[in-house]
C-alpha cells in the first residue's frame, strides 16, 4: 500500500477531480489523505476519505487587501503560515508521495523539498489557458505581495519544479505542448460524481420528446442568483423541459421557477445529459466535458474569467454551441437556446467531438501513473 498526500485547493471544480482519482487509488488497496481549507472538510469526508483542515489558512488574512472572498483564498493559497503548516503534516503523516493542486502556490514551493515524488493537478486545461493561469497566479502572488511577504517562485517556476503535472482533460482539445515540458500528461477529464449528486426522477416521462435543456453553473458557495433566475426567465417561454441544479451555491426557494422547470440543488448531470439536447452553462470545466462526452451542444455564460471564458469562445469555435457575455439578459439566452435547439447542425458537431471520450478513463488513467512515480516505498523518514 502506498501512502498519498493530497494539498489540495479544493473549492468549485477542482475538488471532484482529485476525489475521482482518490477513488480510484483506493481501490487499488491505496490511502489517500487529503490536506485542505477547513471551509471545504465535510466535502471530502463525505466521500469516505480522512481530511485534515489547515489551522493556519486564514491565520494572516488582516494582512491581505480586502478584495471580497478572493482575500480569504488568497491567504489560504499563498499564506507563510499555511506553508509551515504542510511542513507539520508531511513530517506526521509520512506519505509516500505527495499531490498538489495547480493553484496552491504555497504547497507547490514547499512539496518539492521533501524528498518522494511530488505531481501536481491541473483540472483543465493548460495550453490553451496558459495566460489565464498566468492571470491567477501572478494575481495570487500579489496579493501575497500587498500583505508583506517575500515573494515565492513563479507559476511556470512552481509547475516545472514537481515530478509530474497530471492535466485532467482531453490531449486532443488542448493546444499544442510548450517546448520542454515533458512531464506534463493529459489522462482525460474525470467525471465523477459527488455523493450528493443521484439520480432524480424528472416530472417528464422518459419518451417525452419534447427538448430538455439543462442548467448548472457554478458549483460554489459563489453562486450568482441574478443570472441563475436570469436563466430561468428566459428559458420559461421555450417549447422545451428544464432541469436546473444549483447545488450549494442557492436555495431552490429563493427562485421564480416557471412552469417548465424542474429546480434542485443537487442531480446526476450524466444522467440528465443522456437525454438532453442542450446545456445552458457557466463553462466550466467538468459541465463541459459532461456536455462533450454525451453530445450536448451548449450556449455558455461565463462566469469566473480564469477558465470559463476561454471554454466558452472554444465551445463557439468548436461548433458545439454558442457563448454569450457573462452579463447576458434572458432575451439573449432565449434567442440563443433556440438557435442551437433549432440548428441540427451544433449537436451534430457535439456528437462528433464524443467520440474522443470513447476509451478514456482519466481517474483510472492518473491511478496508473501515480503508481508508477512510487516505485518503492520511502525508508528514510521525512524530517
Amino acid at each position: 500500500m502506498t501512502k498519498y498526500l493530497w494539498l489540495s485547493h479544493s473549492s468549485g471544480g477542482n475538488l471532484p477531480p482529485s476525489l475521482g482519482v482518490a477513488r480510484a487509488l483506493r481501490k487499488r488497496g491505496h490511502d489517500v489523505v487529503f490536506a485542505t481549507k477547513p471551509d471545504t472538510i465535510s466535502r471530502i469526508e463525505g466521500e469516505g476519505f480522512r481530511a485534515i483542515a489547515f489551522k493556519n489558512a486564514y491565520t494572516q488574512v488582516k494582512k491581505y487587501p480586502e478584495i471580497g472572498p478572493l482575500t480569504r483564498l488568497a491567504c489560504s493559497l499563498t499564506s507563510p503560515d499555511v506553508a509551515d503548516e504542510i511542513k507539520e503534516i508531511v513530517r506526521a503523516e509520512q506519505p509516500d508521495a505527495i499531490m498538489v493542486d495547480a493553484m496552491f502556490p504555497a504547497a507547490l514551493d514547499v512539496a518539492p523539498s521533501f524528498g518522494v515524488p511530488t505531481i501536481v493537478y491541473c483540472h483543465t486545461f493548460i495550453w490553451r489557458q496558459l495566460d489565464a493561469w498566468q492571470g491567477i497566479m501572478t494575481k495570487l502572488a500579489d496579493l501575497r505581495a500587498a500583505a508583506g511577504f517575500a515573494p515565492l517562485p513563479d507559476m511556470q517556476t512552481l509547475w516545472k519544479a514537481q515530478t509530474l503535472m497530471i492535466v485532467t482533460s482531453i490531449g486532443a482539445f488542448d493546444d499544442a505542448p510548450l517546448p520542454g515540458w515533458n512531464h506534463v500528461t493529459h489522462v482525460g477529464p474525470v467525471l465523477n460524481n459527488e455523493t450528493p449528486a443521484q439520480p432524480i426522477d424528472l416530472p417528464w416521462a422518459q419518451d417525452d420528446t419534447t427538448p430538455l435543456v439543462l442548467v448548472s453553473y457554478t458549483t460554489t458557495e459563489l453562486g450568482a442568483p441574478d443570472k441563475v433566475q436570469t436563466a430561468l426567465d428566459g428559458l420559461a417561454d421555450l417549447d422545451a423541459h428544464v432541469a436546473m441544479t444549483t447545488s450549494m451555491a442557492i436555495d431552490p426557494d429563493d427562485l421564480t421557477i416557471p412552469a417548465n422547470a424542474h429546480v434542485v440543488r443537487y442531480a446526476d448531470h450524466n444522467a440528465i445529459l443522456a437525454r438532453a439536447d442542450l446545456c445552458v452553462t457557466h463553462g466550466g470545466h467538468g459541465t463541459m466535458m459532461r456536455a462533450f462526452k454525451h453530445g450536448v451542444p451548449m450556449v455558455v455564460i461565463p462566469g469566473f474569467p480564469h477558465d470559463q471564458a476561454p471554454n466558452a469562445a472554444m465551445v463557439e469555435k468548436m461548433g458545439a454551441g454558442l457563448a454569450l457575455p457573462g452579463d447576458a439578459d434572458a432575451a439573449a439566452l432565449k434567442k440563443a437556446a433556440s438557435r442551437v435547439l433549432n440548428d441540427p447542425s451544433f449537436k451534430s458537431r457535439a456528437k462528433e467531438y464524443a467520440k474522443a471520450f470513447r476509451h478514456l478513463d482519466g481517474a483510472s488513467s492518473a491511478a496508473d501513473i501515480m503508481e508508477v512515480v512510487v516505485p518503492t516505498k520511502v525508508t528514510a523518514p521525512i524530517s
